[in-house]
């Protein structure tokens, strides 16, 4: 029988699990350093006094890591951003850095000095729809804001192909039954005879059309608007970065560094 390979990230986290907070290539991107899987290749980083060319290398945020002679903090921060998506650009979790993707787009509107940390997308848009997009260091809230245990809300608008009648409006408010199960009740409005405001709790592949789609409202445009209680306030393929205060109050999440993401502004 052939033995089931591990793949080295799995592996890193379980050899981490309980002894300390990350691994290397991953905690040098949460700090900023860019390329980081390249200069640990390449020599150029030191672990408690040795060098280290292995990037699944389990740290804590008190190691001692230097990069090219120069110590680099690892203390885990929470930094969360908004990017205002245009359509065309596909939301790929796996090529951070290829061309046409989210993450070429955000690092460009987020700024150098920001641009260099390890980011996450948060969810998905489809390439052609526009709106809201979040970005965050750290894991712990792509969780928050994307399980549905959460009931965290995003907001959609929609121009579709046919009369939102009030019956069509109010089967989306009940719940729709789909391939993959009954979706939960929405927050329904109409903008105009073929604008839909829809308001989500869940985040399923392709919700939005679906729904739409199954009660005769075929999505020509799809726009977010809002996550949480935090409606978009930047231009079209613009970023900008939110306080701790506002993670908390517009998502519901508590940041940790708190003290270094104000040292930071």
């Amino acid at each position: 029988m052939a033995t089931k390979r591990i793949p080295k990230w799995l592996s890193a986290a379980r050899a981490a699990s309980g002894k300390s907070d990350d691994w290397l290539e991953r905690a040098l991107g949460r700090a900023g350093v860019p390329q980081a899987k390249h200069l640990i290749f390449a020599g150029a980083v030191r672990l408690d006094g040795v060098t280290c060319q292995e990037p699944f290398t389990p740290v804590s945020a008190t190691s001692e890591v230097l990069v090219k002679g120069k110590r680099v903090d690892l203390t885990p921060v929470t930094r969360v951003a908004a990017f205002h998506k245009p359509a065309g650009l596909v939301t790929d979790a796996v090529d951070q850095h290829g061309e046409g993707t989210v993450f070429e787009a955000f690092g460009r509107a987020i700024g150098p000095e920001l641009a260099g940390f390890f980011w996450h997308a948060v969810g998905r848009l489809d390439r052609d729809t526009t709106g809201l997009l979040l970005f965050t260091t750290d894991e712990r809230f792509v969780a928050h804001a994307t399980l549905p245990a959460t009931h965290l809300p995003k907001r959609y608008v929609a121009s579709v192909g046919a009369d939102a009648t009030d019956e069509r409006l109010a089967a989306l408010e009940r719940g729709i039954e789909l391939d993959d199960g009954p979706t939960r009740p929405a927050s329904v409005q109409r903008r105009a005879p073929r604008v839909v405001e829809l308001t989500l709790t869940e985040g399923r592949y392709h919700q939005v059309k679906r729904m739409l789609g199954a009660v005769g409202l075929p999505t020509l445009q799809l726009h977010r608007e809002a996550i949480g209680s935090y409606t978009l306030d930047v231009a079209l393929g613009q970023a900008r970065r939110f306080e701790a205060e506002e993670i908390r109050r517009h998502f519901g999440f508590e940041p940790r560094g708190v003290e270094l993401l104000k040292a930071e502004r």
